[in-house]
This record gives C-alpha cells, sequence and structure tokens, in this order.
C-alpha cells in the first residue's frame, strides 16, 4: 500500500507521520512531501520522535513534485490551524484524508512550554495514525 503526507514544508509533523506509520507496518510504502518543501528537517521533531525509539533522522524533506506522477492509495494532509493552506494534491489517489495538527515549530514561550507542544503534537499525531492505520489501512492489508 502506497501512501503519501502532505505539507506545506514537509519537515515537521509530516515526517512524523511518515515515522509512525512505517513503524507500524513495514510492508507500507510510505512518503512525504510538501508544496514549500524547507530542504531539511526539523530538529526538535528528529529529537522527539528519537526519545521513543522511532528514528526519522534519515527522511529527506522533499517536494510534491517528485510525486506527482505515481499512484498512491492514500495521500493524507496534516496542516493544521487556520492560518495555513493545505495543499491539493493533484496526482492520481484512491483516498484523500486530512487529520490536522498544530503546527509545533509556531510554538513561542519558554524553552519548557516550546518542547511540551511538540510532545503535544507528536502524541497527537500517533493516536490518529494509529487509529487511521488500526481502522482503515491494516484491515485493507489482510
Amino acid at each position: 500500500m502506497k501512501i503519501l503526507i502532505l505539507c506545506t514544508g514537509n519537515s515537521c509533523r509530516s515526517q512524523m507521520a511518515h515515522g509512525f506509520l512505517k513503524s507500524f507496518d513495514n510492508r507500507l510504502e510510505v512518503e512525504s512531501a510538501g508544496t514549500e518543501a524547507s530542504g531539511k528537517l526539523n530538529h526538535k521533531a528528529v529529537e522527539v520522535m528519537k526519545e521513543i525509539d522511532i528514528d526519522i533522522s534519515h527522511h529527506t524533506s522533499d517536494s510534491v513534485d517528485l510525486y506527482l506522477d505515481k499512484e498512491w492509495d492514500y495521500v493524507i494532509t496534516v496542516c493544521g490551524g487556520a492560518n495555513e493552506n493545505c495543499p491539493a494534491f493533484l496526482g492520481k489517489v484512491k483516498h484523500r484524508l486530512h487529520i490536522g495538527f498544530d503546527d509545533p515549530s509556531f510554538a513561542t514561550g519558554t524553552p519548557e512550554f516550546i518542547q511540551t507542544e511538540y510532545y503535544r503534537v507528536r502524541d497527537e499525531i500517533k493516536e490518529a495514525f494509529w487509529k487511521l492505520y488500526i481502522e482503515k489501512i491494516k484491515p485493507q492489508l489482510q
């Protein structure tokens, strides 16, 4: 099963979701991309994922243009707040989903508060993608 996780910058939330899906089932072919890919990973996203033994440090921040000519079972957008425009994917897709999350890289305040925002968003992504995996993806793999 081929899954593309789409965001704007492809440095944080989409990378975490990518890491979680691969950790749930290595049979999944998962990629992540952004319409304005930053070209690098958010170091705090890498850090909070590593704390739960998921290494995303080898991921790359790629432009969605690299994936437009492929067919996907799922394209999932993960942009969050009203100040963000979720990108549209114009390629061949069986299922389009939106599961939005706040962007912890926009958190302001003390270093401790910012860290808790990364944990909160990471844990929300894990919960939402586990539910998606159990309810929709895994049954299709049987």
